[in-house]
């Protein structure tokens, strides 16, 4: 299992727009990618798991990958987060 732990600088946090790209990229590996924010947990392959967190900037938040293939998820997946989020 990999982690990633990352501070929200977007001024509109988590919204439709990333989160839908978030999910078109999670979708891409096998492995199971959460998103945790304040001990609830939202699947990354879910766009409503996502946004039913209200993920908001200065939110601190964790990515975890877990499967076969969670080392490229996580290169990706943490690039995505820091370029858009």
């Amino acid at each position: 299992m990999k982690e990633f732990e990352y501070i929200i600088t977007d001024p509109d946090g988590i919204h439709a727009r990333p989160a839908g790209e978030l999910v078109k990229a999670a979708r891409e590996f096998s492995c199971t990618i959460q998103l945790v924010k304040n001990e609830k947990a939202g699947d990354c392959k879910k766009i409503f798991s996502i946004m039913g967190l209200g993920v908001k900037k200065g939110d601190k938040v964790m990515l975890l990958f877990d499967g076969e293939d969670e080392d490229r998820a996580f290169s990706v997946l943490s690039s995505f987060m820091q370029e858009k989020l």
